[in-house]
């Protein structure tokens, strides 16, 4: 669901750039949250006023401190409130009277403890509302704005990180003294640091907003527990990445959720919450990081180096063994190590001693000083025929390890190809990795992290040229409306799942390829029904407790005559009858035999964050057994329900590779693009089940072989 007020103008410059601050609920005693607050904007060099309120106290830290909000005279630009939460909407509400139109809430107490907490924060709500106050949180860490214009540390971290140009969004406080602990002894620096808690007002849309016209912020990293609505998400995202190119980095957490109820179809136990999140992080370009390590690595190589414009990776390293690591972990992530130019390949020949390796990796030796690693670094950046750079060195007896972290600096500084380090140890190494860490050379303590970083970087270079895919619902199709009266019609008589026979005259609505059934419910029925239809036929139980037929022994194929036809009624009921005597059997369905083809699997999930998700993947074990499939989120184009069918690991087995007879992909592309309509138009489908769409050869379209639609 939107956010309830997300029409609501947002007043950043006076959360990140406010003249004056009144910090609410400030107090003397040292190691508490209100102190700190305060305490943390004095050392801060706040370059603005700050107003201590606290009701008891006359002065803390050597300000005058106001009873209330209202005492003081002067403007407010941001409260900051430290109040307990039972009176944090009393607060709230002196400020709205004052004039204050933004404030970050520090306060925990609200949502996250639910009952009183409810309401409390709603309480908040509505007060800001009242007053056109934006606010941050409740029960957040705070903001950091390290801009030299204002110097704002307006949290209770433990120390204001250094001025840098990544902007960090988390919904978790604690994480964020963690990752700002980590940040400092990595000298890694950030443009705007927000811990944004409950997201009552302010959410991570909003700040993703900013930070896309932020000049200070070159990448975003964000950490979310949960994804109130992702289909803004996606399209906030797209809309950076298209238009500004800054990078997106995301954490989200509960990947791993365990118990999750069965669902009632393929789709359903395929396309689980984590799948959904992947797919449509991968879709717009988001890169999804597992932990606080690897998106440091990979926002490190962003932030402080040149995009790749290609996969062509030199290696310079002073020892073999971890140059061959590396060789095998770049070409593991799909790198290629590149080919040197004759010059390259002349003058590090004469340059280098002739026991060094001159051809990709680079080896210069164990005894190699700073000249060395100055011209084999610099004259591999220089090649035409070089994308990007890794620098390995292993620290010898004789080598000046200091010299040469200034050596790389200067050489990567004079280059717009990117560069990486990786200086193996930890003691001997540490003043080195700290010259590349303050130059902004990204340093890796494992080699084989600088190819991820690298394949990240190249990645997303690649998917921001590409064109924005709208998120949003288009033109409406003319048989909607027809279609939206069958669902609800389906809903107001109590129904949960609409089997084959329902199902068909709603997906023929969107031009999908179904075909004349009917359903019988008596063995003469059937015998009548299959003559009509025409020999040889397919018979199918029909009951919405089965879903999974052939499990029940529930289908007969390849009917030839109304003998075989009354046949099969009678043992499919009894077979069915045996095997699950709780179901309720509504019929047997009776279609048209199906030539020979490829079964592959398509079926929509309505996910409670991104809407409708569209999935695809091969039939039988290969969706079963190794869940070969993709999924997007609606709405799917063209181009893009193409790119699903290619990109299964078993996609040659419709493409026609080692001698098979290519199938119509076309068909199923068109099938996918109608299915995306029918879900973004119908919001009564929850989840809807084409399995198996059987394809035939090339240029003879595919035809539905079983459908389910669950409301």
């Amino acid at each position: 669901m939107p956010h309830p007020n997300r029409a609501k103008k947002r007043d950043f410059d006076s959360i990140f750039y406010p003249q004056s601050i009144a910090v609410v609920g400030a107090n003397k005693v040292t190691g508490t949250v209100p102190h700190d607050i305060l305490v943390n904007i004095l050392k801060s060099d706040f370059q603005g006023i700050v107003y201590p309120v606290s009701p008891r106290e006359k002065s803390i830290g050597g300000l005058k401190a106001f009873k209330y909000v209202s005492d003081i005279s002067d403007p407010i630009d941001l409260a900051v409130i430290v109040f307990p939460s039972s009176v944090v909407h009393m607060a709230l509400e002196q400020c709205g009277q004052k004039g204050v139109k933004s404030a970050v809430i520090i306060s925990a107490g609200f949502k996250e403890v639910g009952g009183e907490g409810i309401m409390r924060e709603n309480q908040l709500r509505e007060i800001a509302d009242k007053y056109g106050i934006s606010f941050i949180g409740p029960n957040c860490l705070g903001v950091i704005n390290t801009d030299p214009r204002v110097k704002l540390d307006a949290s209770f971290a433990r120390k204001m990180p250094q001025e840098g140009t990544i902007g960090f969004l988390s919904q978790s406080g604690a994480l964020c003294t963690a990752v700002l602990d980590y940040a400092q002894a990595k000298h890694i620096g950030f443009s705007k640091f927000v811990s944004f808690g409950n997201k009552a007002d302010i959410t991570e849309i909003d700040l993703l907003n900013y930070l896309r016209d932020d000049p200070k912020t070159r990448v975003i990293l964000i950490y979310l527990e949960e994804i109130s609505d992702g289909r803004a998400l996606l399209q906030t995202a797209q809309e950076i990445i298209s238009k500004t190119g800054k990078p997106i980095l995301a954490i989200k957490s509960g990947r791993t959720a365990e118990g999750a109820s069965a669902a009632a179809s393929h789709t359903g136990s395929l396309v689980g919450s984590d799948e959904v999140i992947d797919a449509a992080f991968r879709q717009v370009g988001i890169i999804r990081c597992w932990d606080i390590e690897e998106m440091f690595n990979k926002a490190i190589a962003m932030a402080y180096q040149p995009l790749p414009h290609g996969n062509r990776i030199a290696i310079v390293t002073n020892a073999g063994g971890p140059g061959v690591l590396t060789t095998d972990a770049t070409i593991k992530e799909g790198l290629r190590l590149a080919a040197f130019s004759e010059t390259t390949t002349d003058i590090l020949g004469k340059s280098l001693p002739k026991t060094a390796n001159i051809k990709n990796p680079v080896d210069v030796i164990g005894d190699a000083r700073a000249d060395r690693y100055h011209i084999a670094v610099s004259q591999v950046l220089n090649d035409p025929q070089v994308d990007g750079v890794f620098v390995i060195l292993t620290p010898q007896s004789m080598t000046d390890i200091e010299a040469i972290a200034r050596e790389i600096c200067s050489v990567a500084g004079q280059s717009e190809k990117p560069l990486y380090t990786s200086f193996m140890g930890e003691n001997d190494v540490a003043q080195g990795i700290s010259i590349l860490q303050r130059n902004q050379i990204p340093h890796y303590i494992l080699p084989e992290s600088m190819p991820k970083a690298f394949n990240a970087a190249f990645r997303f270079h690649k998917q921001s040229k590409a064109k924005i895919v709208d998120h949003g619902d288009s033109c409406e199709s003319p048989h909607a409306a027809n279609a939206r009266a069958i669902l609800d019609e389906a809903v107001r008589a109590g129904r949960h799942i609409l089997l084959e026979d329902e199902a068909t005259p709603l997906l023929a609505l969107y031009g999908l390829p179904v075909l004349k059934n009917g359903v019988a419910s008596s063995a003469e029925e059937a015998a009548v029904l299959a003559k009509k239809i025409g020999f040889p036929v397919a018979m199918k139980i029909l009951s919405t407790d089965i879903v999974h037929k052939f499990d029940v022994k529930g289908v007969h194929l390849d009917i030839r005559d109304e003998e075989r036809a009354l046949q099969s009624y009678h043992a499919l009921l009894t077979e069915v009858s045996r095997l699950r005597p709780d179901a309720e059997i509504k019929g047997v369905l009776v279609s048209p035999m199906i030539p020979k083809g490829e079964e592959v699997i398509l079926g929509v999930k309505r996910d409670p964050a991104f809407g409708p998700v569209i999935m695809f993947g091969l039939g039988g074990i290969f969706v079963e057994l190794f869940r070969d499939v993709q999924i997007r989120v609606a709405p799917v184009n063209l181009d893009m329900a193409t790119e699903m069918i290619h990109q299964i690991q078993s996609a040659g087995i419709l493409t026609g590779s080692r001698g098979r007879i290519p199938r119509d992909i076309e068909s199923i592309a068109h099938c996918l693009t109608a299915m995306s309509r029918m879900a973004i138009e119908c919001p009564q489908i929850k989840e809807l089940d084409i399995n198996p769409l059987i394809v035939g050869i090339e240029k003879q379209s595919s035809h539905i072989a079983d459908a389910k639609i669950m409301l």
